[in-house]
């Protein structure tokens, strides 16, 4: 199983959005999705998530908080533990993404974007302020979520 990263980052009440146009084979293709991706070898949630924001957004995290674990399982690719988190507190400029259009989405609109229906889930989640930390597993068979369940701890 293959770890990895997703990061919301909050500013003047809006989340930084990847809408994910840019790469030829993406299975998040077309879809609006926070910013993170896998783990390079040897390295822990944290590590690979200040990379991987850095890498996509030009982004320096300052203040982040670790939210979820969310366990992917799917007929079409491996299965995928995700580390969910979200930050308010940053420095440096917003770069050109090579994986699509970083933009900034009023918090509000963020569950009527296009993604994942999992993703509501957790986006419900993340979007209440509740502070407990959760586990997600989702089911996916094509594009269809089959199951899903949510823990609180």
């Amino acid at each position: 199983m293959r770890m990895t990263t997703l990061c919301y980052i909050e500013q003047d009440g809006k989340y930084l959005m990847l809408h994910r146009t840019k790469k030829k084979k993406d299975i998040n293709k077309d879809k609006w999705i926070g910013v993170g991706g896998h783990a390079e070898e040897g390295e822990g949630p944290e590590e690979c998530l200040l990379r991987e924001v850095k890498e996509e957004t030009g982004l320096t995290l300052t203040s982040y908080r670790f939210r979820g674990l969310i366990t992917f399982i799917s007929n079409e690719c491996e299965p995928e533990l995700m580390c969910l988190f979200t930050a308010d507190g940053f420095t440096g400029e917003l770069i050109t993404c090579n994986e699509g259009d970083l933009v900034w989405v009023d918090k509000t609109q963020v569950p009527e974007l296009p993604t994942w229906s999992g993703d509501a889930i957790f986006l419900k989640q993340i979007l209440s302020d509740d502070p407990r930390f959760f586990t997600l597993r989702l089911v996916y068979v094509g594009d269809t979520l089959v199951e899903h369940r949510l823990q609180f701890y």
